[in-house]
């Protein structure tokens, strides 16, 4: 009898249910924005509108499919680590590591967006804007640090020999 840990089987139950519940509701978004939006409401975006509001806006249908796919790609990943698959460990690492690189990017996007909303003129409440600002960004540092984190512990934990030798290599079907 082979020996299968814990760990596999938690993580893979609790990506099962995440990325299920994310692949239904980006299904959902991705047949609304094909039957509902034609494209045109998003190309009457102001011309000084932020970048990054200019270019969500211009590959909105691209984010929305994207995420369609990352979902499904996922949930498929994590059944078949359940099933303790070789290809879906290793798929699931590149999955981890790209939820690493997004919370950094989402980092970078928030000290380059942050600048160009329009903040209310100095004098009254523009103490307390600048404040909530600085609280906003450091808790985001918080939370994308403690997220990065767990996600790398979590590939860290995929790799090792223990975890490895769980995992069918040969006939890998």
């Amino acid at each position: 009898m082979e020996s299968r840990s814990t760990f596999v089987t938690v993580i893979a139950w609790i990506f099962i249910v995440g990325a299920g519940f994310a692949s239904f509701v980006s299904i959902l978004q991705a047949i609304m924005v094909s039957t509902i939006f034609s494209g045109d409401e998003f190309r009457s975006i102001p011309d000084d509108a932020p970048a990054m509001a200019r270019f969500m806006f211009q590959y909105f249908h691209l984010v929305v499919y994207g995420f369609c796919a990352l979902s499904i790609l996922t949930f498929v990943a994590a059944i078949a680590l359940l099933k303790r698959k070789n290809w879906a460990r290793l798929i699931f690492i590149g999955i981890l590591s790209f939820g690493v690189l997004w919370q950094i990017g989402g980092l970078i996007m928030q000290l380059f967006l942050f600048p160009e909303f329009p903040a209310p003129p100095e004098g009254e409440g523009f103490e307390e804007f600048e404040r909530m600002g600085d609280i906003m960004l450091w808790f985001s540092f918080a939370l994308a640090a403690a997220l990065s984190g767990l996600l790398i512990w979590i590939i860290k934990k995929l790799v090792t020999q223990p975890i490895v030798s769980e995992f069918t290599v040969v006939g890998d079907t």
